[in-house]
C-alpha cells in the first residue's frame, strides 16, 4: 500500500531510476488527493494501519464509485459501509471490482490477505435480528487481515446456546458481542472469560427499547470488567477495535 509505493518511490530515486522531477509528480497527490465532494486521506494506513472508510449513507452512487475506484487505484482495501442495495447496484456497475454483501449493507474490494492477527476474533450475535451488525463487525475485521469465528442466536433467553461455544470463548484473542432488547449477552459472556470483551448495543427492540438506548445502557453499566461499549449499531467500529486489539506487532 502506501508505505510499500514510497520506500519504491525513494529506492529508485536512490539507484538514479528516477530523477527527482519524476518523483514529485508520483508523489504530487500524496499525503492526500482531492476529488469531486471528498478529501482522501492517502496517508491514514501509514498512521493506523486502518485505511479511509467509505460512510455511503447521505453519499450517491458516482461519489462512492469515484471514491471507492480512487482507492483501489492505490492498492488499498475498500470499505464503504451503509449502502442500500439499489446504490450497491449502481456502484457495483462502475466499479466491478466490488462485492456488495447486503445483509451488512458493506461493499468491499481489494481486502488485505494476510493475517494480520495474533489469534481469531469471535463475533457473538444474540439474535438473529442483530446478525446485519455482527456482520458488519466481521466484514470490517476480515478487510483488515483478521480471522473471524461467528456464534450466532446465542442469546440470554435461551442461554444454555451460548455454552456450545465454550471453546471458542476461551480460544478468542478479542470478542465483540452484539445485542439488542435488554443488551443483556456481554454482561454473561465478560463473566465466563478472561479476554477484552466489545459489546455493540443494537437498536433491535420494542418501544421502550427507545432505538437502542436501553441495550446501550445496559451495558454501559455492566457489573462485568473488562467490558467496553461501542455506539449504537456501531458495527464497523467495534471491527476496527477488535482489529486493533488483536493485530500482531513487532517486538
Amino acid at each position: 500500500m502506501e508505505a510499500e509505493r514510497l520506500r519504491a518511490i525513494l529506492a529508485g530515486v536512490k539507484a538514479g531510476e528516477l530523477s527527482l522531477e519524476e518523483a514529485l509528480q508520483r508523489l504530487k497527490d500524496w499525503p492526500s488527493e482531492v476529488i469531486s465532494g471528498a478529501h482522501l486521506d492517502h496517508q491514514r494506513c501509514l498512521r493506523t494501519e486502518i485505511p479511509e472508510v467509505i460512510y455511503g449513507e447521505g453519499k450517491t452512487a458516482a461519489q462512492i464509485a469515484e471514491i471507492a475506484g480512487r482507492m483501489l487505484g492505490h492498492g488499498y482495501p475498500v470499505l464503504a459501509t451503509r449502502v442500500d442495495p439499489a446504490k450497491a447496484s449502481e456502484v457495483c456497475a462502475q466499479v466491478p471490482e466490488l462485492a456488495y454483501h447486503a445483509q451488512a449493507r458493506m461493499l468491499v474490494g481489494s481486502q488485505v490477505e494476510a493475517d494480520r492477527g495474533r489469534g481469531v476474533i469471535a463475533v457473538l450475535a444474540a439474535g438473529t435480528s442483530d446478525i446485519p451488525v455482527a456482520e458488519e463487525v466481521c466484514l470490517t475485521a476480515v478487510c483488515l487481515g483478521h480471522r473471524v469465528a461467528r456464534a450466532f442466536d446465542v442469546g440470554v433467553a435461551g442461554i444454555h446456546r451460548l455454552f456450545s461455544y465454550r471453546q471458542l470463548l476461551g480460544e478468542a484473542t478479542v470478542l465483540v458481542v452484539v445485542a439488542g432488547m435488554e443488551g443483556a449477552l456481554p454482561s454473561v459472556v465478560a463473566g465466563l472469560v478472561d479476554r477484552p470483551i466489545i459489546a455493540v448495543p443494537t437498536s433491535i427492540g420494542y418501544g421502550t427499547g427507545l432505538g437502542g438506548v436501553a441495550a446501550l445502557m445496559a451495558m454501559l453499566n455492566s457489573c462485568a470488567p473488562g467490558l467496553a461499549v461501542v455506539n449504537i449499531d456501531n458495527g464497523f467500529g467495534a471491527g476496527c477495535l477488535a482489529a486493533a486489539i488483536n493485530r500482531k506487532r513487532e517486538p
